[in-house]
């Protein structure tokens, strides 16, 4: 709900009533007093409540827009429901808010939280001169006991009269123990504005409980502050006096508190702000989103905030902060989209800093050879700038200054300079912090006229590393006149110049130049007055320098007719890229032969052709560039190999030739050519299409037995010679053939997988050796060593079986005929596929699973533990086992070991297991039967025999779903500070009494049951209670007689009791009566009687009672011993009987007439002004 308040000085035309049923509130007219429209906006699902003027209650249900006047500029209080605070916003133009949220439960101790909400605001109603409180103090509601029970009232503040005013939140307060106190409101930075007139109209508060954040009261109507509460509502006991009243609250109700803002780290350009986290809690528990506004300002407390943050963050590091400047800081909330107070505002100084960038300095005056500035302060920051520094480039426009002047003066004048002439200046300040950055560079001239431009130098001559150069002397000087010359040279790789000559001469050989490179020169003439500009620039390029020495060539691919020759350039190229080589060439070692010149040219590489065979020659080499001709290198001698011989004779047989080997002979060259160091290589090639010769001799000899060959097999032989300069020709071929022998070497059998227990073997027919196959032998087993002959005929293929699954075998295969067996094939090894699993065994039933799990707990009543032995796997890994159970069938990893959940209880099944892997299941196991046991024991229901202050005694009895037999045992277990159960009995017995304990205080139990079948669960929580301790027996009293016919009667004093108060009861026994009477009730420790007879026994008895505050019962203790007095006078003619008064100690009002005097009051109080409000309307 919203109450949007709006400011007139004029009656406005109020829109019409909602319904004929629903009155509009009447427009209060009150002396020159500013009027306020109120509209309340009542939104959907609420309902608005407003007293009419017979004192009806209307109810309104939202949607809805209620309007409203008030006189005096002031909001009515809301009657704010449970678990609703209302809150009053002011936004940027003006309009203040009302707005009730939600917030956390709070009720009175009488009230009933099944209320419905409902917004309720009282009528407005005149308010006496004397009844004009602060802005603090609570009122009580002008309606008598019967129209509203006094636990159902509820306060709220007046709105404020100032605008800085910080609104408070509302709160629903009960009474509190002795220790906490309320403490007294705060102190207001500003009074507020005294209002006049003895007429103003306002609302009555809705409620007379205190205030959490304030504790003042209204006793008797008047606004005073008291350090004890006043009355209370109705039914509430006063105290006698006011000055011994005692202030009793208890918060329940949360509302946002900004405790602390602090500013640390600060700089002189920034700052760390800090706050702690608001507590906010709604209605329903939760945390609603909050952030945070963070407000600066850096004029003093008369300036306006500047939000610099929002955001959910703690801390906020402030930037771009002024140096030297006093700020102030402050931080608010922002909940639910709306905003809360502000926190206090917290003030700092940012440190000083260096200056800041002064402005380019100014001219002020110049000559041909000065120039006076001047320049501004900067903002110092903080810090007296104590000097500035002042540079310049020297009129070298290079980019590097140099300082030129450092003072506390904010002028210079720079002398000793060139007429006509650029200088750039800049200039910085200093304190006592640092340096400023320095200022913008300007550039200001000197006067006068440049001199003519000095002509470039001339190049008079040019060397590998040097030149001279030589110039002219200016025109426009005179003969007296010193002309001073600076030569300045720039190479390829600088890009500034550098003088290398600067003296009176017209000519200057500049040295230690690279050679063949280019060079720029200017030149700039200067004299006592003046320096003229640089001339153009001379480019100029020195020599190149002759080559280096060479490093010797070197000779590849030597032949008997050629040889090549390549070499690398000189590692001193004379500064030059184009270089000529000259190779040269002299026939033998002779000092007489002559060098012919055999290649000039740019490559680095030249063949030598037509040669002499086994000749030597010499060759030497040298480059020439524009620089010269460089030295040769040394000479190198290479010499020509011999030719490679001719053609052979072919080869021939010798004796006969056997069926694997033959013996061939063969003769060397034709021409008469040297058989020293001659080698044959003998070539042997098979008739078969496709076969690659094959050098099956190599050596001196012109003889060789070939080997290794096949029976009745054709080859193909060529022979040729080879000496130092290479093979020769090969000579013609030649074709023989072997004898007839036994058959060959097989090729490796096939072998055809049929299953995992039978293979098909395969091999090609052999071709024949010159004789025709007679059989094959095929030879099987599980390795070499065992292999047996399985098979003997003519045919190609074999039939195995009875194999082994996943299991290695190995065969060969050997041709037979009438010349002999042949040699075996290659061995081939051979692996059967792999085949379901074996028979699981060894399956069988565990009491105690071996794999237990903490998050399914095993139980032998519903869980069968089963273990087993791991099959053979034949060849596949196991990957899962299955488990039959009557219709069922469990699935589970490859484990020797699993756990069925969810059976029945003392039921008989029927179990089988297999074995699956990648090829399938195997077979069945052979079948298990097992039984499960009976379930564990239930909770017995767990009962408080009796109760005491310091001791609970607990009993518990049979399960109505279970019975228990004689070895059942029990666990019972108590919740510790930690929320933790730990054991406290643990046996067979069915009751226990716990002592120690704390005195009305609430523990947490739960038992459980455990027998032969297992451990059964716990039960449900228990909580119980102790009991408040009652006070202790008082010693008999003490009777003291007292002038007259009266006596004294004290006894001792009982401290509180955990904040409740103790009170006491004083009983007599006196003459003829039979049962004791009360005399007295109260806090005191003494009491007088009067108007006792003479002559008369009495007893007297006390006890104490115990008032306790949470449940406003008393708990009373044991009576004490009783005392007896016999009152005695000494004259017996004086006896005069009188009845029994009982009169307490000071003739003041008890709590219970002081409450209900206040309670009249106001109620006579509230008829009055109701009475005058309707003369007025």
């Amino acid at each position: 709900m919203f109450v949007t308040m709006m400011m007139m000085d004029q009656m406005l035309d109020l829109p019409p009533p909602l319904s004929n049923e629903v009155p509009m509130m009447h427009h209060m007219i009150n002396g020159d007093a500013p009027q306020q429209v109120i509209l309340v906006q009542v939104n959907p699902g609420e309902t608005f409540t407003i007293r009419t003027e017979d004192g009806a209650l209307q109810c309104i249900q939202g949607p809805a827009e209620v309007p409203m006047m008030s006189p005096n500029g002031s909001i009515p209080p809301i009657h704010v429901p449970p678990g609703y605070v209302s809150q009053v916003l002011e936004d940027n133009t003006g309009v203040r808010r009302v707005v009730v949220t939600p917030h956390s439960e709070c009720y009175p101790p009488s009230y009933s939280p099944a209320l419905s909400p409902s917004h309720h605001i009282h009528p407005p109603y005149l308010t006496h001169p004397h009844f004009i409180p602060a802005s603090h103090t609570s009122y009580y509601p002008p309606v008598s006991p019967g129209d509203m029970p006094p636990h159902q009232f509820y306060q709220h503040r007046l709105p404020p009269i100032y605008p800085e005013e910080i609104i408070p939140l509302y709160n629903v307060s009960t009474f509190m123990g002795h220790e906490e106190y309320c403490k007294p409101p705060p102190k207001k930075l500003k009074q507020p504005v005294e209002r006049t007139g003895l007429s103003q109209v306002t609302s009555p508060l809705s409620s007379s409980y205190k205030n959490t954040t304030t504790c003042t009261t209204t006793a008797n109507g008047y606004g005073k502050s008291h350090s004890s509460p006043g009355g209370g509502g109705g039914g509430s006991p006063g105290n006698k006096r006011p000055d011994r009243r005692q202030l009793y609250c208890e918060t329940k109700c949360e509302s946002v508190v900004i405790l602390t803002l602090q500013v640390s780290n600060v700089q002189s350009r920034s700052a760390l702000v800090s706050w702690t986290s608001v507590s906010v809690s709604g209605s329903s528990g939760r945390v609603p989103s909050c952030s945070y506004e963070l407000q600066l300002k850096d004029k003093g407390r008369d300036g306006k905030y500047k939000v610099v943050y929002s955001g959910e963050e703690l801390q906020y590091t402030l930037t771009d902060l002024r140096p030297a400047t006093d700020y102030h800081v402050r931080v608010s909330t922002v909940c639910n989209s709306m905003k809360g107070p502000s926190s206090d505002a917290r003030a700092f100084t940012t440190h000083s800093a260096p200056p800041d960038t002064p402005l380019p300095p100014r001219l002020s005056h110049r000559t041909k050879s000065s120039l006076t500035l001047q320049w501004k302060p900067p903002v110092d920051n903080g810090s007296k700038i104590t000097n500035y520094v002042l540079e310049w480039d020297e009129g070298k426009k290079n980019s590097i200054f140099r300082e030129y002047y450092v003072g506390h003066q904010r002028h210079c004048k720079v002398m000793g300079l060139c007429p006509a002439v650029g200088y750039t200046f800049r200039v910085a300040a200093l304190n006592d912090i640092g340096t400023s950055g320095f200022s913008t560079e300007v550039v200001f001239n000197t006067t006068g006229s440049l001199p003519q431009t000095s002509l470039p130098p001339r190049l008079a001559q040019a060397g590998p590393s040097w030149v001279t150069l030589e110039w002219t002397r200016p025109n426009s000087c005179s003969n007296e006149e010193v002309v001073t010359y600076t030569l300045e040279m720039q190479d390829e790789s600088k890009v500034l110049n550098s003088a290398v000559y600067s003296g009176l001469e017209l000519n200057r050989k500049v040295e230690t130049l690279k050679r063949n490179t280019q060079y720029k020169f200017r030149l700039i003439t200067c004299s006592g007055e003046w320096r003229s500009a640089p001339s153009s620039l001379l480019v100029c390029k020195t020599t190149a320098d002759r080559p280096g020495i060479f490093c010797n060539p070197a000779v590849n691919a030597v032949t008997y007719h050629s040889f090549c020759v390549t070499w690398e350039p000189p590692q001193d190229d004379g500064g030059s890229g184009d270089l000529t080589y000259v190779l040269e060439i002299s026939e033998g070692n002779l000092e007489e032969s002559q060098w012919v010149t055999l290649y000039r040219g740019p490559e680095r590489k030249h063949l030598c052709e037509d040669l002499k065979p086994a000749t030597s020659y010499s060759l030497r080499l040298s480059c020439v560039n524009v620089g010269g001709q460089s030295l040769c290198s040394d000479d190198l001698t290479v010499r020509t190999h011999i030719p490679p011989p001719g053609r052979c004779q072919p080869p021939s047989t010798v004796g006969n030739v056997k069926h694997k080997e033959m013996t061939l002979q063969w003769d060397g060259p034709l021409c008469g050519e040297e058989s020293e160091n001659m080698e044959f290589s003998l070539e042997m090639c098979a008739m078969e299409e496709g076969s690659e010769p094959t050098e099956v001799y190599c050596g001196s000899k012109t003889e060789c037995t070939v080997g290794n060959l096949l029976p009745g097999t054709t080859y193909r032989f060529q022979v040729r010679a080879a000496n130092s300069a290479g093979y020769g020709p090969y000579s013609e071929s030649v074709e023989i053939s072997t004898a007839a022998g036994p058959p060959g070497q097989c090729s490796p059998p096939a072998i055809n997988v049929r299953s995992h227990t039978c293979a098909d073997v395969t091999w090609e027919n052999k071709v024949s050796s010159g004789i025709d196959i007679s059989e094959y032998r095929l030879d099987w087993g599980r390795d070499l060593d065992s292999l047996e002959l399985v098979y003997s005929g003519m045919e190609t293929c074999f039939q195995i079986s009875n194999l082994e699954a996943s299991a290695d075998y190995c065969c060969r295969l050997q041709a037979v005929n009438q010349a002999g067996a042949g040699p075996y094939s290659d061995l081939v090894m051979y692996r059967t596929p792999a085949a379901a699993p074996d028979v699981v065994s060894g399956f069988c039933c565990v009491d105690h699973p071996l794999n237990p799990t903490d998050n399914e707990p095993f139980s032998h009543s519903t869980c069968l533990a089963l273990t087993w032995d791991e099959p053979h796997c034949n060849g596949a890994e196991i990957t899962s086992y299955s488990i039959s159970i009557g219709d069922r069938i469990f699935t589970t990893r490859n484990e020797t070991c699993h756990i069925i959940r969810d059976l029945l209880p003392d039921s008989k099944y029927s179990l089988q297991i297999r074995a699956e892997n990648e090829m399938g299941p195997g077979p069945f196991s052979q079948t298990l039967t097992v039984r499960t046991r009976p379930l564990p024991p239930s909770p017995p229901r767990l009962e408080c025999a009796a109760v005491g202050p310091q001791s609970l005694k607990l009993r518990w009895g049979f399960s109505s779903r279970s019975q228990l037999t004689d070895d059942t045992t029990y666990t019972l277990q108590m919740e510790n500070r930690n929320q933790r159960f730990v054991v406290v009995y643990r046996g067979s017995s069915h009751t226990f009494k716990l002592q120690r304990l704390s005195e009305s205080s609430q523990y947490r139990f739960r038992i459980q049951a455990v027998s032969e079948a297992g451990e059964g669960p716990f039960s449900e929580t228990y909580t119980f209670s102790t009991t408040k301790s009652l006070p202790q027996t008082l010693k008999a009293p003490k009777v003291v007689q007292l002038e007259g016919n009266a006596c004294e009667v004290t006894w001792e004093s009982i401290p509180p009791m955990r904040g409740d108060r103790i009170s006491y009861v004083l009983q007599m026994l006196g003459g003829r009566d039979s049962d004791y009477k009360q005399v007295y009730k109260g806090d005191e420790t003494s009491f007088q009687l009067s108007g006792l007879q003479w002559n008369t026994d009495y007893r007297m008895r006390v006890f104490a009672c115990r008032r306790c505050v949470d449940t406003l019962q008393e708990l009373c203790g044991s009576f004490s011993p009783s005392a007896h007095f016999n009152l005695r006078r000494s004259d017996a003619t004086l006896a005069v009987e009188a009845d029994i008064t009982r009169v307490p100690m000071g003739k003041t009002l008890t709590d219970e007439q002081f409450a209900g005097l206040i309670v009249f009051g106001v109620a006579s109080l509230s008829v009055l002004m109701a009475f005058l409000l309707q003369l007025l309307i």
